[in-house]
């Protein structure tokens, strides 16, 4: 679940992409999720992962893309599974402080929508739409 600090200082719930909260067995995380764009991330059995220009969310920064490698790991509630990646190397993540540097961006949440199984997080800035950054699997 993202959440979303509002000028007056209080937590908002950023609305998911279509689908509902799913629990996710680790064979199934473990393939290839696709954004909109191309970016994709190769979620691997042993824990591993690579990145090619897949959307993530670091913040509030909005169209974050990195490539690399790094691990993953599921951690889920009674309701939903959640996908954490930390890269091998750092990531800028502020092009006007390129020293700000990010190894770990937020988690992704699982979400099914019929056969089509997705991972999502939300990005960007929360008054703008409330922008989702959303990979859904081949094997959907």
């Amino acid at each position: 679940m993202a959440l979303a600090l509002t000028a007056c200082g209080r937590f908002t719930v950023m609305p998911p992409p279509n689908g509902e909260p799913v629990v996710l067995k680790p064979a199934e995380l473990a393939t290839t999720w696709t954004d909109a764009d191309g970016g994709t991330l190769t979620l691997k059995p042993d824990g591993t992962f690579i990145a090619d220009k897949v959307c993530v969310a670091v913040r509030w920064y909005e169209g974050l893309t990195w490539s690399g490698t790094g691990t993953w790991e599921q951690g889920s509630n009674k309701k939903q599974s959640f996908v954490a990646v930390s890269f091998d190397a750092d990531h800028p993540v502020d092009t006007y402080h390129p020293e700000r540097v990010e190894r770990r961006p937020d988690s992704y949440g699982a979400l099914r929508q019929g056969k089509v199984l997705k991972l999502w997080v939300a990005v960007g800035d929360p008054d703008n739409d409330y922008p989702n950054c959303v990979l859904t699997s081949p094997a959907s």
